[in-house]
Protein backbone atom coordinates (compact mmCIF):
# COMPACT_ATOMS: atom_id res chain seq x y z
CA UNK A 1 0.00 0.00 0.00
CA UNK A 2 1.13 3.56 -0.72
CA UNK A 3 2.79 5.23 2.28
CA UNK A 4 0.38 8.17 2.17
CA UNK A 5 -2.57 5.81 2.32
CA UNK A 6 -1.00 4.05 5.28
CA UNK A 7 -0.57 7.37 7.10
CA UNK A 8 -4.16 8.25 6.21
CA UNK A 9 -5.36 5.00 7.79
CA UNK A 10 -3.21 5.56 10.88
CA UNK A 11 -4.66 9.03 11.37
CA UNK A 12 -8.19 7.70 10.92
CA UNK A 13 -7.47 5.08 13.59
CA UNK A 14 -5.73 7.29 16.17
CA UNK A 15 -7.09 10.75 15.34
CA UNK A 16 -3.59 12.17 14.79
CA UNK A 17 -0.03 11.11 13.99
CA UNK A 18 1.74 11.32 17.30
CA UNK A 19 5.46 10.61 17.71
CA UNK A 20 4.54 7.34 19.42
CA UNK A 21 2.26 6.26 16.55
CA UNK A 22 4.95 7.05 13.98
CA UNK A 23 7.69 5.27 15.97
CA UNK A 24 5.55 2.15 16.34
CA UNK A 25 4.67 2.15 12.66
CA UNK A 26 8.31 2.72 11.74
CA UNK A 27 9.35 -0.37 13.64
CA UNK A 28 6.51 -2.57 12.37
CA UNK A 29 6.80 -1.49 8.72
CA UNK A 30 10.58 -1.26 8.62
CA UNK A 31 10.41 2.32 7.35
CA UNK A 32 12.93 4.82 8.80
CA UNK A 33 11.31 7.31 11.15
CA UNK A 34 12.80 10.27 9.29
CA UNK A 35 11.05 9.06 6.15
CA UNK A 36 7.67 9.11 7.91
CA UNK A 37 8.32 12.51 9.41
CA UNK A 38 9.41 14.11 6.13
CA UNK A 39 6.23 12.96 4.43
CA UNK A 40 3.84 13.68 7.33
CA UNK A 41 5.23 17.20 7.77
CA UNK A 42 4.71 18.08 4.09
CA UNK A 43 0.98 17.47 3.73
CA UNK A 44 -1.49 19.76 5.58
CA UNK A 45 -4.10 17.03 6.05
CA UNK A 46 -1.88 15.06 8.42
CA UNK A 47 -2.33 16.13 12.03
CA UNK A 48 0.67 16.20 14.35
CA UNK A 49 -1.42 17.38 17.30
CA UNK A 50 -4.43 15.74 19.01
CA UNK A 51 -7.72 15.81 17.14
CA UNK A 52 -10.06 18.55 18.45
CA UNK A 53 -13.67 17.91 19.36
CA UNK A 54 -14.76 19.63 16.15
CA UNK A 55 -13.25 21.73 13.37
CA UNK A 56 -14.69 24.85 11.75
CA UNK A 57 -12.94 26.06 8.60
CA UNK A 58 -13.67 29.22 6.62
CA UNK A 59 -12.17 30.12 3.24
CA UNK A 60 -9.90 33.18 3.18
CA UNK A 61 -9.32 33.44 -0.58
CA UNK A 62 -10.48 35.99 -3.13
CA UNK A 63 -14.04 34.87 -3.96
CA UNK A 64 -14.88 34.67 -0.26
CA UNK A 65 -13.00 37.88 0.51
CA UNK A 66 -15.11 39.66 -2.11
CA UNK A 67 -18.22 38.30 -0.34
CA UNK A 68 -17.20 39.91 2.98
CA UNK A 69 -15.54 36.72 4.11
CA UNK A 70 -13.22 38.47 6.58
CA UNK A 71 -16.14 39.76 8.67
CA UNK A 72 -17.85 36.35 8.36
CA UNK A 73 -14.74 34.59 9.65
CA UNK A 74 -14.38 37.00 12.57
CA UNK A 75 -18.00 36.44 13.56
CA UNK A 76 -17.47 32.68 13.66
CA UNK A 77 -14.17 33.07 15.50
CA UNK A 78 -15.86 35.25 18.09
CA UNK A 79 -18.77 32.84 18.45
CA UNK A 80 -16.37 29.97 19.17
CA UNK A 81 -14.05 31.94 21.47
CA UNK A 82 -15.55 30.39 24.59
CA UNK A 83 -16.13 26.94 23.10
CA UNK A 84 -13.37 24.61 24.35
CA UNK A 85 -12.05 21.84 22.14
CA UNK A 86 -13.17 23.38 18.85
CA UNK A 87 -10.59 24.30 16.23
CA UNK A 88 -11.26 27.36 14.09
CA UNK A 89 -9.05 28.08 11.10
CA UNK A 90 -9.10 30.22 7.99
CA UNK A 91 -8.00 28.00 5.13
CA UNK A 92 -7.28 28.08 1.41
CA UNK A 93 -10.03 27.60 -1.17
CA UNK A 94 -12.55 24.89 -0.27
CA UNK A 95 -13.81 24.54 -3.84
CA UNK A 96 -17.23 26.01 -2.92
CA UNK A 97 -16.84 29.47 -4.44
CA UNK A 98 -20.46 29.64 -5.58
CA UNK A 99 -21.42 29.62 -1.90
CA UNK A 100 -19.04 32.37 -0.79
CA UNK A 101 -18.18 32.96 1.93
CA UNK A 102 -17.60 29.21 2.23
CA UNK A 103 -17.45 27.33 5.52
CA UNK A 104 -17.42 23.73 6.65
CA UNK A 105 -17.58 21.92 9.96
CA UNK A 106 -15.86 18.55 10.28
CA UNK A 107 -15.26 18.67 6.50
CA UNK A 108 -19.02 18.97 5.82
CA UNK A 109 -19.81 21.99 3.60
CA UNK A 110 -22.36 24.46 4.96
CA UNK A 111 -23.51 26.36 1.85
CA UNK A 112 -24.56 29.94 2.64
CA UNK A 113 -25.05 29.23 6.35
CA UNK A 114 -24.99 32.24 8.63
CA UNK A 115 -22.09 32.70 11.03
CA UNK A 116 -24.45 31.91 13.91
CA UNK A 117 -25.51 28.62 12.32
CA UNK A 118 -21.90 27.62 11.64
CA UNK A 119 -21.11 28.20 15.31
CA UNK A 120 -24.16 26.17 16.29
CA UNK A 121 -23.06 23.30 14.04
CA UNK A 122 -19.52 23.34 15.44
CA UNK A 123 -20.77 23.24 19.02
CA UNK A 124 -23.27 20.48 18.29
CA UNK A 125 -26.34 22.64 18.79
CA UNK A 126 -27.36 22.28 15.16
CA UNK A 127 -27.11 19.05 13.12
CA UNK A 128 -24.86 18.90 10.09
CA UNK A 129 -26.45 18.39 6.67
CA UNK A 130 -25.99 15.24 4.63
CA UNK A 131 -22.66 14.91 2.86
CA UNK A 132 -23.83 12.24 0.42
CA UNK A 133 -23.90 12.73 -3.38
CA UNK A 134 -27.04 14.24 -4.86
CA UNK A 135 -29.80 11.82 -5.84
CA UNK A 136 -31.11 14.25 -8.48
CA UNK A 137 -28.25 15.13 -10.85
CA UNK A 138 -29.00 17.63 -13.58
CA UNK A 139 -29.27 16.74 -17.27
CA UNK A 140 -26.09 17.91 -18.98
CA UNK A 141 -25.69 18.38 -22.76
CA UNK A 142 -22.32 16.62 -22.71
CA UNK A 143 -23.88 13.34 -21.51
CA UNK A 144 -24.60 10.98 -24.45
CA UNK A 145 -26.91 8.83 -22.33
CA UNK A 146 -30.58 9.31 -21.58
CA UNK A 147 -30.92 6.43 -19.12
CA UNK A 148 -28.88 4.76 -16.42
CA UNK A 149 -29.00 1.44 -18.28
CA UNK A 150 -27.18 2.87 -21.31
CA UNK A 151 -24.08 3.84 -19.37
CA UNK A 152 -20.77 2.44 -20.69
CA UNK A 153 -22.23 1.42 -24.04
CA UNK A 154 -19.62 3.60 -25.80
CA UNK A 155 -16.89 1.67 -24.01
CA UNK A 156 -18.46 -1.69 -24.87
CA UNK A 157 -18.68 -0.71 -28.53
CA UNK A 158 -15.01 0.30 -28.51
CA UNK A 159 -14.01 -2.97 -26.84
CA UNK A 160 -15.89 -4.89 -29.54
CA UNK A 161 -14.16 -2.93 -32.32
CA UNK A 162 -10.67 -4.31 -32.97
CA UNK A 163 -9.60 -1.04 -34.65
CA UNK A 164 -10.76 1.27 -31.84
CA UNK A 165 -7.49 1.33 -29.90
CA UNK A 166 -5.64 2.50 -32.98
CA UNK A 167 -8.19 5.01 -34.27
CA UNK A 168 -9.60 6.67 -31.14
CA UNK A 169 -6.60 8.96 -30.48
CA UNK A 170 -7.01 10.44 -33.95
CA UNK A 171 -10.76 10.94 -33.43
CA UNK A 172 -10.08 12.74 -30.17
CA UNK A 173 -7.34 14.81 -31.77
CA UNK A 174 -9.67 15.78 -34.63
CA UNK A 175 -12.29 16.91 -32.10
CA UNK A 176 -9.94 19.60 -30.81
CA UNK A 177 -10.27 18.43 -27.20
CA UNK A 178 -7.55 19.91 -25.00
CA UNK A 179 -6.63 19.55 -21.36
CA UNK A 180 -9.35 21.27 -19.34
CA UNK A 181 -7.35 21.59 -16.14
CA UNK A 182 -5.56 24.68 -17.37
CA UNK A 183 -2.58 23.63 -19.49
CA UNK A 184 -4.63 22.99 -22.64
CA UNK A 185 -2.38 20.25 -24.05
CA UNK A 186 -4.01 18.38 -26.99
CA UNK A 187 -5.68 15.30 -25.51
CA UNK A 188 -5.45 13.05 -28.57
CA UNK A 189 -1.73 13.68 -28.87
CA UNK A 190 -1.16 12.67 -25.24
CA UNK A 191 -3.15 9.47 -25.76
CA UNK A 192 -1.00 8.59 -28.79
CA UNK A 193 2.21 9.21 -26.86
CA UNK A 194 1.26 6.72 -24.14
CA UNK A 195 -0.23 4.20 -26.55
CA UNK A 196 3.01 4.11 -28.56
CA UNK A 197 5.23 3.51 -25.51
CA UNK A 198 6.28 -0.17 -25.33
CA UNK A 199 5.59 -1.26 -21.75
CA UNK A 200 3.53 -3.98 -20.05
CA UNK A 201 2.49 -1.70 -17.19
CA UNK A 202 0.90 1.68 -17.83
CA UNK A 203 -1.10 4.08 -15.68
CA UNK A 204 -4.15 6.20 -16.42
CA UNK A 205 -4.61 8.97 -13.85
CA UNK A 206 -7.54 11.36 -13.46
CA UNK A 207 -6.32 14.60 -11.90
CA UNK A 208 -9.22 15.59 -9.63
CA UNK A 209 -7.08 17.71 -7.30
CA UNK A 210 -9.02 20.88 -8.10
CA UNK A 211 -7.64 23.37 -5.56
CA UNK A 212 -7.29 26.77 -7.26
CA UNK A 213 -9.50 29.69 -6.21
CA UNK A 214 -12.61 30.11 -8.42
CA UNK A 215 -12.36 26.50 -9.70
CA UNK A 216 -15.18 24.13 -8.77
CA UNK A 217 -16.51 22.74 -12.06
CA UNK A 218 -14.73 19.39 -11.64
CA UNK A 219 -16.37 18.98 -8.26
CA UNK A 220 -19.80 19.09 -9.90
CA UNK A 221 -18.77 16.73 -12.71
CA UNK A 222 -17.45 14.21 -10.18
CA UNK A 223 -20.70 14.26 -8.25
CA UNK A 224 -23.23 14.42 -11.09
CA UNK A 225 -21.43 12.68 -13.99
CA UNK A 226 -19.12 10.10 -12.37
CA UNK A 227 -20.03 7.54 -15.03
CA UNK A 228 -18.57 9.76 -17.78
CA UNK A 229 -15.35 10.34 -15.84
CA UNK A 230 -14.84 6.61 -15.26
CA UNK A 231 -15.85 5.68 -18.81
CA UNK A 232 -13.41 8.23 -20.22
CA UNK A 233 -10.64 6.75 -18.09
CA UNK A 234 -11.46 3.20 -19.16
CA UNK A 235 -11.54 4.22 -22.81
CA UNK A 236 -8.09 5.73 -22.28
CA UNK A 237 -6.89 2.50 -20.66
CA UNK A 238 -8.28 0.50 -23.58
CA UNK A 239 -6.52 2.73 -26.11
CA UNK A 240 -3.19 3.11 -24.33
CA UNK A 241 -2.91 -0.36 -22.82
CA UNK A 242 -3.41 0.95 -19.29
CA UNK A 243 -3.25 -1.62 -16.52
CA UNK A 244 -3.88 0.71 -13.57
CA UNK A 245 -6.41 3.55 -13.45
CA UNK A 246 -6.46 5.98 -10.51
CA UNK A 247 -8.75 8.88 -9.62
CA UNK A 248 -6.63 11.30 -7.58
CA UNK A 249 -9.07 13.48 -5.62
CA UNK A 250 -8.60 16.27 -3.07
CA UNK A 251 -9.55 15.27 0.48
CA UNK A 252 -12.07 18.11 0.84
CA UNK A 253 -14.24 16.45 -1.82
CA UNK A 254 -15.80 13.87 0.49
CA UNK A 255 -19.21 13.85 -1.20
CA UNK A 256 -17.65 13.63 -4.63
CA UNK A 257 -15.33 10.85 -3.50
CA UNK A 258 -18.35 8.84 -2.41
CA UNK A 259 -19.85 9.23 -5.88
CA UNK A 260 -16.63 7.98 -7.50
CA UNK A 261 -16.27 5.02 -5.13
CA UNK A 262 -19.89 4.07 -5.81
CA UNK A 263 -19.18 4.19 -9.55
CA UNK A 264 -16.03 2.11 -9.18
CA UNK A 265 -18.02 -0.61 -7.41
CA UNK A 266 -20.63 -0.40 -10.14
CA UNK A 267 -18.18 -1.04 -12.99
CA UNK A 268 -16.60 -3.85 -11.01
CA UNK A 269 -20.02 -5.44 -10.71
CA UNK A 270 -20.55 -5.06 -14.45
CA UNK A 271 -17.39 -7.05 -15.12
CA UNK A 272 -15.82 -4.28 -17.19
CA UNK A 273 -12.58 -4.15 -15.24
CA UNK A 274 -11.99 -7.88 -15.60
CA UNK A 275 -12.69 -7.70 -19.33
CA UNK A 276 -10.24 -4.82 -19.75
CA UNK A 277 -7.64 -6.16 -17.35
CA UNK A 278 -7.57 -2.85 -15.49
CA UNK A 279 -7.22 -2.19 -11.77
CA UNK A 280 -9.32 0.89 -10.88
CA UNK A 281 -9.01 2.79 -7.59
CA UNK A 282 -9.35 6.18 -5.92
CA UNK A 283 -6.51 7.98 -4.13
CA UNK A 284 -7.33 10.72 -1.61
CA UNK A 285 -4.85 13.60 -1.58
CA UNK A 286 -3.46 14.67 1.80
CA UNK A 287 -3.78 18.28 0.67
CA UNK A 288 -1.87 21.04 -1.08
CA UNK A 289 -2.52 23.04 -4.26
CA UNK A 290 0.84 22.00 -5.68
CA UNK A 291 -0.48 18.44 -6.03
CA UNK A 292 -2.45 19.62 -9.06
CA UNK A 293 0.87 19.79 -10.92
CA UNK A 294 1.20 16.45 -12.69
CA UNK A 295 4.68 15.46 -11.52
CA UNK A 296 3.99 16.51 -7.91
CA UNK A 297 0.84 14.38 -8.06
CA UNK A 298 2.92 11.44 -9.30
CA UNK A 299 5.34 11.91 -6.41
CA UNK A 300 2.38 11.61 -4.04
CA UNK A 301 1.17 8.44 -5.78
CA UNK A 302 4.64 7.04 -5.12
CA UNK A 303 4.37 7.85 -1.41
CA UNK A 304 6.71 10.84 -1.43
CA UNK A 305 6.56 14.55 -0.69
CA UNK A 306 4.52 16.20 -3.43
CA UNK A 307 7.26 18.27 -5.01
CA UNK A 308 7.39 18.81 -8.79
CA UNK A 309 10.01 17.05 -10.90
CA UNK A 310 12.23 18.61 -13.51
CA UNK A 311 11.03 17.85 -17.04
CA UNK A 312 11.94 16.08 -19.30
CA UNK A 313 11.35 13.19 -18.99
CA UNK A 314 7.60 13.65 -19.18
CA UNK A 315 4.94 11.47 -17.52
CA UNK A 316 3.90 10.01 -20.88
CA UNK A 317 7.19 8.08 -20.89
CA UNK A 318 8.29 8.14 -17.23
CA UNK A 319 5.34 8.65 -14.91
CA UNK A 320 4.08 6.67 -11.91
CA UNK A 321 6.87 4.32 -10.77
CA UNK A 322 8.73 5.17 -13.97
CA UNK A 323 6.00 3.75 -16.20
CA UNK A 324 4.17 5.51 -19.06
CA UNK A 325 1.33 7.50 -17.55
CA UNK A 326 -1.66 9.11 -19.23
CA UNK A 327 -2.96 11.91 -17.01
CA UNK A 328 -5.96 14.05 -17.87
CA UNK A 329 -8.26 16.36 -15.97
CA UNK A 330 -11.78 15.39 -14.80
CA UNK A 331 -13.54 17.42 -17.48
CA UNK A 332 -11.30 16.14 -20.27
CA UNK A 333 -12.13 12.51 -19.45
CA UNK A 334 -15.84 13.29 -19.09
CA UNK A 335 -16.07 14.61 -22.67
CA UNK A 336 -14.53 11.52 -24.30
CA UNK A 337 -17.67 9.29 -24.41
CA UNK A 338 -19.69 11.89 -26.33
CA UNK A 339 -16.81 12.58 -28.73
CA UNK A 340 -16.46 8.86 -29.46
CA UNK A 341 -20.23 8.41 -29.79
CA UNK A 342 -21.01 11.29 -32.17
CA UNK A 343 -17.67 11.87 -33.90
CA UNK A 344 -15.23 14.80 -34.06
CA UNK A 345 -17.18 16.97 -36.51
CA UNK A 346 -20.41 16.79 -34.53
CA UNK A 347 -18.51 17.53 -31.33
CA UNK A 348 -16.77 20.57 -32.78
CA UNK A 349 -20.11 21.89 -34.05
CA UNK A 350 -21.34 22.37 -30.48
CA UNK A 351 -18.87 25.26 -30.11
CA UNK A 352 -19.17 28.85 -31.29
CA UNK A 353 -16.79 31.72 -32.14
CA UNK A 354 -14.04 29.27 -33.21
CA UNK A 355 -14.52 27.17 -30.09
CA UNK A 356 -14.83 23.40 -30.34
CA UNK A 357 -17.34 21.35 -28.38
CA UNK A 358 -18.86 21.83 -24.95
CA UNK A 359 -17.13 23.56 -22.05
CA UNK A 360 -17.91 23.30 -18.36
CA UNK A 361 -17.33 26.62 -16.62
CA UNK A 362 -17.68 27.68 -13.04
CA UNK A 363 -18.65 31.29 -12.43
CA UNK A 364 -18.60 33.07 -9.09
CA UNK A 365 -18.24 36.52 -7.62
CA UNK A 366 -20.65 39.40 -8.22
CA UNK A 367 -23.28 37.56 -10.29
CA UNK A 368 -26.84 36.64 -9.36
CA UNK A 369 -26.53 32.89 -9.99
CA UNK A 370 -23.00 31.62 -9.40
CA UNK A 371 -22.80 27.97 -10.41
CA UNK A 372 -21.40 25.51 -12.94
CA UNK A 373 -22.72 25.66 -16.50
CA UNK A 374 -22.05 23.58 -19.61
CA UNK A 375 -21.82 26.05 -22.48
CA UNK A 376 -20.65 26.04 -26.11
CA UNK A 377 -16.90 26.58 -26.16
CA UNK A 378 -16.41 30.11 -27.44
CA UNK A 379 -19.37 31.64 -25.62
CA UNK A 380 -18.49 35.21 -24.70
CA UNK A 381 -18.04 36.21 -21.08
CA UNK A 382 -20.86 38.75 -21.43
CA UNK A 383 -23.23 35.99 -22.59
CA UNK A 384 -22.13 33.74 -19.76
CA UNK A 385 -22.87 36.48 -17.23
CA UNK A 386 -26.18 37.63 -18.67
CA UNK A 387 -27.75 34.48 -20.14
CA UNK A 388 -26.48 31.85 -17.73
CA UNK A 389 -25.49 33.48 -14.44
CA UNK A 390 -28.48 35.82 -14.20
CA UNK A 391 -26.58 39.06 -14.77
CA UNK A 392 -24.57 41.19 -12.40
CA UNK A 393 -25.53 41.05 -8.74
CA UNK A 394 -28.08 43.74 -7.86
CA UNK A 395 -27.58 45.28 -11.30
CA UNK A 396 -24.12 46.63 -10.46
CA UNK A 397 -21.68 47.50 -13.22
CA UNK A 398 -18.94 45.06 -14.20
CA UNK A 399 -15.44 46.19 -13.31
CA UNK A 400 -13.22 43.16 -13.98
CA UNK A 401 -13.18 39.44 -14.52
CA UNK A 402 -10.72 36.61 -14.32
CA UNK A 403 -11.51 34.00 -17.02
CA UNK A 404 -9.48 30.95 -16.08
CA UNK A 405 -8.89 30.51 -12.36
CA UNK A 406 -6.62 32.44 -10.02
CA UNK A 407 -3.58 31.98 -12.25
CA UNK A 408 -5.22 33.80 -15.19
CA UNK A 409 -4.58 37.57 -15.49
CA UNK A 410 -7.51 39.88 -14.75
CA UNK A 411 -9.20 41.63 -17.67
CA UNK A 412 -11.22 44.87 -17.59
CA UNK A 413 -14.94 45.20 -18.36
CA UNK A 414 -14.09 46.57 -21.80
CA UNK A 415 -13.05 43.02 -22.80
CA UNK A 416 -16.22 41.29 -21.59
CA UNK A 417 -17.19 40.26 -25.13
CA UNK A 418 -14.10 38.04 -25.45
CA UNK A 419 -15.01 34.40 -26.25
CA UNK A 420 -14.14 31.74 -23.70
CA UNK A 421 -11.78 30.05 -26.13
CA UNK A 422 -8.04 29.42 -26.06
CA UNK A 423 -6.80 31.75 -28.79
CA UNK A 424 -9.27 34.55 -28.13
CA UNK A 425 -8.35 34.73 -24.46
CA UNK A 426 -4.64 34.77 -25.25
CA UNK A 427 -5.15 37.66 -27.67
CA UNK A 428 -7.09 39.52 -24.97
CA UNK A 429 -4.13 39.20 -22.61
CA UNK A 430 -5.28 36.37 -20.35
CA UNK A 431 -5.95 32.64 -20.69
CA UNK A 432 -8.84 30.20 -20.67
CA UNK A 433 -7.05 28.08 -18.08
CA UNK A 434 -9.48 25.88 -16.20
CA UNK A 435 -12.52 27.87 -17.35
CA UNK A 436 -13.19 29.22 -13.86
CA UNK A 437 -14.64 32.71 -14.20
CA UNK A 438 -14.48 35.23 -11.35
CA UNK A 439 -16.60 38.37 -11.79
CA UNK A 440 -15.94 41.64 -9.94
CA UNK A 441 -18.35 44.60 -9.81
CA UNK A 442 -17.49 48.26 -9.47
CA UNK A 443 -16.48 49.26 -5.97
CA UNK A 444 -14.00 46.47 -5.29
CA UNK A 445 -10.34 47.17 -4.57
CA UNK A 446 -8.55 45.25 -7.31
CA UNK A 447 -5.10 45.55 -5.73
CA UNK A 448 -6.43 44.04 -2.52
CA UNK A 449 -7.93 41.09 -4.43
CA UNK A 450 -4.74 40.62 -6.45
CA UNK A 451 -2.60 40.60 -3.32
CA UNK A 452 -4.91 38.03 -1.77
CA UNK A 453 -4.29 35.75 -4.77
CA UNK A 454 -0.52 36.29 -4.75
CA UNK A 455 -0.61 35.38 -1.06
CA UNK A 456 -2.45 32.16 -1.95
CA UNK A 457 0.31 31.15 -4.36
CA UNK A 458 2.95 32.09 -1.76
CA UNK A 459 1.25 29.89 0.82
CA UNK A 460 0.89 26.97 -1.60
CA UNK A 461 4.46 27.00 -2.93
CA UNK A 462 6.07 23.67 -2.08
CA UNK A 463 9.36 25.45 -1.40
CA UNK A 464 11.48 23.08 -3.47
CA UNK A 465 12.96 25.73 -5.76
CA UNK A 466 14.47 28.95 -4.44
CA UNK A 467 12.94 31.32 -7.03
CA UNK A 468 9.38 30.39 -6.15
CA UNK A 469 9.95 29.98 -2.42
CA UNK A 470 11.77 33.29 -1.97
CA UNK A 471 10.27 35.23 -4.88
CA UNK A 472 6.67 34.62 -3.85
CA UNK A 473 7.45 35.77 -0.30
CA UNK A 474 9.15 38.92 -1.60
CA UNK A 475 6.17 39.65 -3.85
CA UNK A 476 3.71 39.45 -0.95
CA UNK A 477 5.92 41.68 1.23
CA UNK A 478 6.13 44.32 -1.52
CA UNK A 479 2.39 44.30 -2.17
CA UNK A 480 1.54 44.37 1.54
CA UNK A 481 3.70 47.46 2.01
CA UNK A 482 1.75 49.22 -0.71
CA UNK A 483 -1.61 48.14 0.71
CA UNK A 484 -0.88 49.14 4.29
CA UNK A 485 0.59 52.50 3.28
CA UNK A 486 4.11 51.89 4.57
CA UNK A 487 5.67 51.87 1.09
CA UNK A 488 6.56 54.76 -1.17
CA UNK A 489 5.44 53.21 -4.45
CA UNK A 490 8.85 52.11 -5.66
CA UNK A 491 7.93 48.58 -4.55
CA UNK A 492 5.78 48.18 -7.65
CA UNK A 493 8.74 49.04 -9.90
CA UNK A 494 10.39 45.79 -8.79
CA UNK A 495 7.49 43.51 -9.70
CA UNK A 496 8.11 43.18 -13.47
CA UNK A 497 11.72 42.10 -12.90
CA UNK A 498 10.67 39.70 -10.14
CA UNK A 499 7.93 38.29 -12.39
CA UNK A 500 10.46 37.64 -15.17
CA UNK A 501 12.84 35.90 -12.78
CA UNK A 502 10.10 33.63 -11.49
CA UNK A 503 8.97 32.70 -15.00
CA UNK A 504 12.48 31.90 -16.21
CA UNK A 505 13.76 29.95 -13.24
CA UNK A 506 10.90 28.23 -11.36
CA UNK A 507 10.63 24.47 -11.73
CA UNK A 508 6.87 24.31 -12.27
CA UNK A 509 3.93 26.40 -13.38
CA UNK A 510 3.12 27.77 -9.94
CA UNK A 511 6.18 30.01 -10.01
CA UNK A 512 5.30 31.14 -13.51
CA UNK A 513 1.90 32.56 -12.50
CA UNK A 514 2.49 33.92 -8.99
CA UNK A 515 2.42 37.55 -10.10
CA UNK A 516 -0.24 37.31 -12.83
CA UNK A 517 -2.97 38.78 -10.59
CA UNK A 518 -0.83 41.74 -9.52
CA UNK A 519 0.76 42.62 -12.87
CA UNK A 520 -2.62 42.49 -14.64
CA UNK A 521 -4.20 44.78 -12.03
CA UNK A 522 -1.32 47.25 -12.32
CA UNK A 523 -1.82 47.26 -16.11
CA UNK A 524 -5.60 47.53 -16.29
CA UNK A 525 -6.61 49.23 -13.01
CA UNK A 526 -4.02 51.94 -12.28
CA UNK A 527 -6.50 54.00 -10.25
CA UNK A 528 -6.93 51.13 -7.79
CA UNK A 529 -3.17 51.11 -7.35
CA UNK A 530 -2.76 54.89 -7.09
CA UNK A 531 -5.16 55.13 -4.15
CA UNK A 532 -2.64 53.22 -2.04
CA UNK A 533 0.39 55.31 -3.04
CA UNK A 534 1.70 58.56 -1.53
CA UNK A 535 0.33 61.54 -3.48
CA UNK A 536 -1.22 59.17 -6.00
CA UNK A 537 2.19 58.29 -7.51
Amino acid sequence: MNLLQQLHDLQAQHGWLSDEVLRTFSTEAGIPLYRLQEVASFYPHYRREPQPQATAHVCRDAACRLAKGAAYAEAIRGGLADAPGIEFEEVSCLGRCEHAPAACVNDVPLPLWSAEDVVAAATGAKPLPSNDPTSTPRAWPSDPYTSHEEHYSVLREAMANKDAAATLPDRIADSGLRGMGGAGFPTGMKWRFVRDEPCDIKYVVCNADESEPFAFKDRVILEELPHLVIEGMLLAAHVAGGTHAIVYIRHEYVREGKAILREIERVKGMGLLDELGVELSMFVSPGGYILGEETALIEALEGKRGEPRNKPPYPTTHGVHGKPTLMNNVESFSHVPLIVREGPEAWRAHGTNDGAGWKFVSICGDVEQPDVYCIPMGTTVSTLIEDYAGGMQAGRALKAYCPGGASAPFLPASKVDTPLEWTAMEKAGSMLGSGSVFVVAEGADMLDLATNLVRFFRNESCGKCVPCRVGSEKAVNLLDRVLDGTGDGTELDLLPELDEALRLTSICGLGHVVLNPATSVIEHFPEDVKQHLPNGR
